[in-house]
């Protein structure tokens, strides 16, 4: 009998390296002997090019309306094969201010369904833009295609905001689909006390912190040469460390949870206490000291 597949999705707000993060990650599960299949569904089209070594990969979208329609399209049109046979499509987005990116998702997973790209495979992975989880970039847990949700952040407060959010959006979904939060992986900003944090925050969405990736240089050297950490530089700490976190994925499978967000003032009361954000009394008597400093030299 063959083994079930596991559709996973990397979520996170833009700009935490959720792409990078994400691409590492299946490179190492590659190594581990996993088949793998990449559906970018960020409108960059950015969340396979370090599997690819290419610019942008062009998208399902785009291929489409050249075309006439999605109909047009060939499986081999969309869909490339990258680092370790890594199998890669981008949904790619419509025009600014013009459409639903959702829309754009759905149409792509439903086209790779239908002609069998989701056949011999071990994982889907979708890469999936969420400062806030809209309709459209909800599509893979609405439609019940994500089952186990990987939850990209740091502990910067907008990150942290964007998890309780994406955990709200799942919480939504929860119960008429099969969708779980995984956990939160922690990619470092050198915050105060973000280790700490993140493990906080996990704990309390009623989930844990799957792994907290170190920030190193070496990322941006392997991003400049458009490769993952594992392939430019396989023997390093770094690509180690990308290992452990593929290692704690896969070994995860089943153990989910249905998440449990906070309110914001619940939110901003925790950042309060690990001293990343300041009481309204703190800001106030910050500015009275400033305004006092002013008088005093005027």
């Amino acid at each position: 009998m063959s083994k079930a597949l596991r559709q996973i999705a990397f979520y996170g707000k833009g700009g935490i390296g959720k792409s990078t993060t994400s691409q590492n990650t299946l490179a190492a599960l590659a190594e581990l002997g996993q088949r793998i299949l990449i559906v970018g569904c960020d409108p960059k089209a950015d969340s396979t090019r370090l599997i690819l070594h290419a610019k942008a990969q062009n998208t399902v979208l785009h291929l489409a309306a050249e075309a006439g329609s999605v109909e047009d399209l060939e499986l081999e049109d969309v869909l490339k094969v990258g680092y370790r046979d890594i199998k890669c499509t981008e949904s790619g987005g419509p025009e600014p201010g013009v459409g639903c990116a959702g829309r754009g998702v759905i149409t792509a997973i439903n086209f790779l369904e239908e002609n069998g790209a989701y056949e011999d495979v071990d994982y889907v992975s979708y890469d999936v833009l969420g400062d806030v989880v809209c309709g459209g970039f909800a599509m893979p847990i609405r439609e019940n295609k994500a089952q186990e949700i990987y939850i990209v952040m740091s502990g910067e407060m907008m990150a942290l905001y964007a998890a309780n959010n994406i955990s709200r959006g799942i919480l939504k979904y929860a119960n008429s689909g099969g969708v779980r939060l995984g956990g939160l992986i922690c990619n470092e900003r050198q915050t105060d006390r973000e280790l700490d944090l993140a493990d906080a925050m996990a704990k309390r969405l009623g989930s844990k912190l799957i792994h907290f990736v170190p920030r190193a240089n070496i990322v941006q050297h392997a991003e400049l040469r458009r490769m993952t950490v594992i392939e430019y530089a396989p023997e390093s700490e770094q690509a180690e460390e990308y290992r452990q976190l593929a290692r704690k994925i896969h070994a995860n499978s089943g153990q989910g949870v249905i998440p449990t967000p906070i309110t914001m003032d619940e939110l901003e009361e925790m950042l309060m206490d690990f001293g990343i954000m300041k009481t309204e009394e703190q800001q106030l008597a910050e500015l009275a000291a400033k305004e006092a400093k002013l008088a005093v030299n005027a």
